[in-house]
């Protein structure tokens, strides 16, 4: 959930996301995962790039055995630029402390990503990401996903993608619907 503050500031609030028969490393287990708290502040555009800073932290309040059960700060740059009328490059690169049998794991990822807007409400994305911890093996992926706009504040998409090393699952697919609820400021 995003709250403006600003023209280029808004609060960020991550919420819990359910988990049904994840594998925690030692269980199977059931339950909300940890919330976040950030905020996001524009840095652009500048020399035609859109870019941000997010520095957030996660809050141990998610189910025992699926909490990190450690406040995991993370601090990403993303990064846009349109490259045409119909075509955006993105990425993204971040550092997060995330924590692993009680103690952080310090890593670092980079992602970059290509959107073609196929017709005006639908696009399409291929993106890479690769994350390089500094205990564990290198997670490379490629995801591949569409979205379709039903209304300027609603949205459908679906995604798959594929792990490129061992430390990644060997597939992944997903769906979401998305609703963007906007307050009406008077003047």
């Amino acid at each position: 959930m995003r709250f403006g503050i600003t023209n280029k500031t808004e609060l960020r609030l991550g919420v819990s996301d359910y988990f049904n028969n994840d594998d925690t490393g030692s269980v199977f287990a059931n339950g909300f995962g940890d919330l976040s708290l950030g905020f996001k502040q524009q840095l652009g555009p500048r020399r035609g790039f859109d870019l941000s800073l997010i520095p957030s932290v996660s809050l141990p309040m998610g189910a025992n055995l699926i909490s990190s059960h450690g406040y995991d700060a993370a601090l990403q740059l993303p990064w846009s630029r349109s490259l045409s009328k119909n075509w955006t490059a993105a990425g993204q690169f971040s550092v997060m402390w995330p924590t692993e049998t009680a103690r952080h794991n310090a890593t670092g990822q980079s992602s970059v990503y290509f959107d073609r807007q196929l017709t005006s409400p639908w696009d399409a994305y291929v993106e890479y990401s690769g994350a390089f911890p500094q205990r564990g093996g290198p997670q490379h992926t490629i995801d591949f996903g569409t979205a379709y706009k039903l209304s300027p504040h609603q949205q459908l998409d679906f995604h798959c993608g594929f792990g490129l090393s061992a430390a990644m699952p060997d597939y992944s697919i997903g769906f979401g619907y998305s609703v963007r609820f906007q307050a009406i400021r008077s003047r």
